[in-house]
């Protein structure tokens, strides 16, 4: 047996046994932090700290809750009144244009060659709207957006329709009846592919507008519930600090207590104020501007029809049940049954007299419309075409007129509605204005109180 000598103070040499066990691991910062809070519990100044440090997070984090959701709130109000109602507004008006313009080639093709400057400035004036609308557009899209290839679908096909109109003029003009069969033809590409796109258009945008609405409206429950906890939290500390001091108030507490109450109340307010406006905006602007945007098209469709009906003097039919009919006339009736539903449920909509008045007006319009084209269409099937083409697009008293009418007291209801909806919109935009930044500023403001409120308490352990 070997024996080892040490000096003195010098540590006996490791056994084998202990040079070969383990490193115990370290321990994780979260653990040693989990074990500094567990002791610092143990104390009251350790618990003081801890109380503060969640209070000011509590306020924080329903401060930058607030600033997180009425800013995106807000963005969408906004959206709704400078982007995408205005977009609908465009993509309703392309449409509307492009039927103004297909209806008055169409008249004006019935003029013969003596097409009158009225008819002739009322086509380019739609052809060039829906171009400039069409440009406004494209310019608004983004490029991924779902109404980026339609748009890019109705700028290819505006110029073939105008090639087929310039044509169908031309051979008018020179008396060749195939002059009617390029009208007939850019009349389908009008009506089968055109007017659906802008349809198509219409509706995204529509989409769009709906998601933004979907966006602005709906209750801010993540901040509303941070808010009442924050408060509720703020509640306790101050009775715990009652309980152990005799102190009624704490004033750092109080005034996180404030900061924290009015934040909230502004928001609840605010957004109140703001769903209201919003949702008065869509229920009194958005729905009757579609219903009346339907109707005026639904018109324009008609006229349009009935103008076709006397060009193809009875070259297409359809057949509905057992009986043929001219098709031009069957679209006819079907589009005045929309547009007198449509103007019924505009009336029904209309929440004043200004905004009624012109609605009214138009239903007798409308009604006068189908009394003088069922005259116009007797003298027709009588072989009277010369007087039905009169009753049609002649100087006076004709079905022309009631359709202009018609059209005139709609563009008089849209700019009412039209009216209606900024005033809502923008009530409901504005009563979130300075919100973000106001919950921010009181936010700080309340951390601060929370933590001095804790301090002083805390001095006086020192």
């Amino acid at each position: 047996m070997i024996l080892t000598q040490t000096r003195a103070g010098e540590a006996p040499p490791a056994s084998p046994a202990e040079l070969h066990a383990p490193t115990p691991p370290r321990r994780t910062a979260f653990a040693e932090g989990v074990d500094r809070l567990r002791h610092a519990a143990t104390t009251e100044p350790g618990r003081l700290r801890i109380i503060g440090a969640l209070l000011a997070a509590l306020v924080l984090g329903f401060g930058a809750v607030t600033i997180w959701q009425t800013t995106d709130r807000a963005s969408a109000a906004d959206d709704v009144l400078t982007s995408s109602q205005p977009l609908s507004s465009d993509a309703a008006d392309i449409y509307r244009s492009l039927a103004d313009a297909n209806t008055a080639a169409s008249s004006g093709f019935l003029a013969g060659g003596q097409e009158t400057a009225e008819s002739r400035a009322r086509y380019e004036k739609g052809i060039r709207t829906a171009a400039g609308k069409l440009v406004t557009a494209a310019a608004n899209a983004d490029p991924d957006s779902p109404s980026t290839p339609t748009i890019t679908k109705l700028n290819r096909l505006l110029p073939e329709y105008k090639g087929l109109v310039e044509r169908a003029r031309t051979y008018n003009r020179q008396g060749f009846p195939v002059g009617g069969a390029y009208l007939r033809y850019a009349n389908e590409k009008m009506q089968q592919e055109m007017l659906p796109a802008a349809e198509e258009l219409y509706t995204k945008e529509n989409q769009r507008l709906q998601s933004d609405y979907g966006r602005a409206t709906p209750y801010p429950w993540l901040a509303i519930a941070l808010g009442t906890a924050a408060l509720a939290a703020l509640a306790w500390a101050q009775r715990r600090n009652y309980l152990r001091t005799n102190r009624v108030l704490n004033h750092g507490l109080v005034a996180a207590t404030a900061t924290t109450t009015a934040v909230l109340l502004w928001l609840l307010a605010g957004h109140t104020l703001a769903r209201s406006g919003l949702n008065d905006s869509h229920d009194h602007g958005v729905r009757s501007l579609t219903v009346l945007n339907d109707a005026r098209i639904a018109s324009l469709k008609a006229r349009g029809n009935e103008n076709l009906t006397l060009v193809a003097r009875g070259a297409e039919t359809r057949q509905v049940g057992d009986e043929t009919v001219d098709a031009y006339d069957y679209d006819f009736e079907r589009n005045m049954d929309t547009l007198a539903k449509g103007l019924t449920h505009a009336r029904r909509l209309a929440d004043d007299s200004t905004g009624e008045k012109p609605v009214t007006a138009a239903v007798g319009n409308m009604t006068e419309w189908h009394k003088r084209h069922d005259a116009a269409r007797k003298q027709d099937d009588n072989g009277n075409y010369q007087q039905a083409l009169n009753m049609v697009i002649g100087a006076k008293g004709t079905t022309g007129e009631c359709f202009d009418n018609v059209d005139a007291n709609l563009a008089t209801a849209l700019k009412h509605e039209q009216h209606e909806f900024k005033s809502a919109a923008t009530d409901g935009r504005d009563a979130l204005t300075g919100l973000p930044v106001g919950a921010a500023v009181l936010a700080v403001i309340g951390a601060l109180g929370a933590v001095l409120g804790i301090g002083r308490r805390l001095s006086e352990y020192r």
